[in-house]
C-alpha cells in the first residue's frame, strides 16, 4: 500500500472528531467524504491506514479516537418548568418548555428540573435574571439553601431559607439583595420546599 498524505489523515481526523463533539455520534464514511470533500473510497482507504497507525479505532466504523474519548461524558435530560419569581410569591402552574441535556460530570446525576430566574431579589447569591436554575427535587433544607418555596397560599418564590424562629413561630425566608431589599425577609407559618438550587446557569 502507498503511503498516505498526512495532510489528508489530518482533515478526516480534525472532521470526524468535530463532527463528534457537535453531535455525539461518529460520523460514516459518507459524512467524511461530504464534510472533507474526498470520495468514500479514499476516506475508506484512509481510515484503515490510520487505524493502523493508532490514530483511530476503525472496524467498519469509526469507533474511538484519543480526542473522542476526553468527549464520552454521560447526559442527563431535565425538563425546563419555566420561570420563578426571585421576589414576591406569585401564582404559577409549571409547564415543560422543552429538555435541556447537561454533562454528568459537571453537574451530576441528581438534580431533576431547570426553572429560569425572574426579578433582582437574589442577586447577592448569584442569581440574576434569566439565569437557569438547576434544582433537586426535595421536601427538606438546611439553613442557607436556595429554596424553591411554597406558601400556603399555593404560590411560589426562591429564595435563602433562614430558618425556624421559634420565639415569633415562623419560618425565615431571606432576599439576597441588600442594596434594593435591604434586610427584607418572608415569615410564614408553614411552607413547603420544592426543590433546592444546586448550580446556577448564568446568562449573559
Amino acid at each position: 500500500m502507498r503511503s498516505r498524505n498526512p495532510e489528508r489523515m489530518k482533515r478526516i481526523q480534525t472532521y470526524a472528531e468535530r463532527y463528534y463533539r457537535e453531535k455525539h455520534t461518529a460520523p460514516s464514511i459518507r459524512a467524511i467524504a461530504e464534510g472533507t470533500g474526498l470520495p468514500r473510497a479514499t476516506v475508506q482507504r484512509y481510515l484503515v491506514e490510520m487505524n493502523g497507525q493508532g490514530l483511530l479505532s476503525y472496524d467498519g466504523r469509526i469507533q474511538a479516537s484519543p480526542l473522542m474519548d476526553k468527549c464520552r461524558t454521560a447526559y442527563i435530560s431535565l425538563p425546563l418548568l419555566g420561570s420563578i419569581r426571585c421576589g414576591g410569591p406569585e401564582s404559577e402552574e409549571p409547564e415543560v418548555e422543552e429538555y435541556v441535556s447537561l454533562p454528568v460530570s459537571i453537574f451530576g446525576n441528581e438534580a431533576d428540573y431547570l426553572l429560569r430566574a425572574k426579578g433582582d431579589s437574589m442577586l447577592d447569591a448569584g442569581i440574576a435574571e434569566g439565569d437557569l436554575l438547576v434544582v433537586r427535587a426535595q421536601s427538606e433544607a438546611r439553613v442557607g439553601d436556595i429554596v424553591v418555596a411554597l406558601d400556603p397560599d399555593g404560590q411560589n418564590t426562591l429564595k435563602q431559607y433562614a430558618g425556624y424562629d421559634a420565639d415569633s413561630g415562623y419560618y425565615i425566608l431571606e432576599y439576597r439583595n441588600n442594596r434594593r431589599y435591604p434586610g427584607q425577609i418572608i415569615r410564614v407559618r408553614s411552607f413547603v420546599v420544592q426543590g433546592v438550587v444546586r448550580h446556577v446557569i448564568k446568562s449573559f
